[in-house]
């Protein structure tokens, strides 16, 4: 899957082609970018929604929540995590990659847990719109050794998270409730996400080079 020119070889092409230096970021950086960006991202749109709920399901209906939730996680994580992707020209590509991934997720978690409204849907929800998430970051990246080691990363991740922000949140209540249940969700989640994108790149980073320092990188290796 080329679509999103995110695959080795485009994006070796679009490096040499660029005079801009690329940098590769490290373990550590994907882990914090993820984590804490994601769940800045993921306070401010349970405060969003948290604050607007009552407009919104009067104005745009059932769906209309986890319809704008669902925009304002793929505007505002799009481009947190972008900056975790190697190559030039990767903000839009990657915004495309997420809005496609993150709207599959969202969709899997919506209609599972509108058709139960339990427990048991917010689980089957979690774990197939992980599932899907996976597959198509595997797919853009072209990297489908990896699918086993994403898929387990990002269902412990995003599980943990949801969970322990969704006791929080039944525990404490009230706008902090919902303010902790955005934070744990985003950095269960985000650490996931950025564990998924390193090592989703990994065949990348070894075709540009992977003896270079990371970060320093401003040509692949001839």
């Amino acid at each position: 899957m080329n679509f999103f020119g995110l695959t080795p070889d485009s994006v070796a092409e679009r490096t040499q082609l660029s005079p801009a230096r690329t940098p590769m970021p490290t373990l550590k950086q994907s882990l914090c970018y993820g984590g804490v960006g994601f769940s800045l991202a993921s306070i401010a749109v349970f405060a969003i929604v948290g604050c607007g709920e009552p407009w919104m399901y009067q104005y745009l209906g059932l769906l209309g929540p986890y319809a704008i939730a669902t925009a304002f996680f793929i505007l505002l994580a799009g481009g947190i995590l972008s900056r975790i992707v190697i190559g030039p020209g990767r903000l839009v590509r990657f915004y495309l990659l997420f809005g496609v991934a993150f709207f599959s997720y969202a969709a899997s978690w919506v209609i599972a847990y509108l058709t139960l409204r339990n427990l048991l849907g917010e689980l089957l929800g979690s774990v197939t719109g992980t599932l899907l998430m996976a597959l198509i970051l595997v797919g853009a990246f072209g990297t489908k050794k990896a699918l086993t080691k994403l898929i387990l990363a990002l269902l412990l991740a995003n599980s943990a998270g949801y969970f322990l922000g969704r006791f929080l949140h039944d525990a404490i209540g009230g706008k902090l409730g919902m303010v902790l249940f955005g934070a744990f969700y985003g950095l269960g989640f985000g650490t996931g996400l950025g564990y998924a994108l390193f090592l989703a790149q990994e065949p990348i980073r070894q075709g540009l080079g992977g003896h270079w320092q990371p970060g320093t990188l401003s040509k692949p290796p001839r």
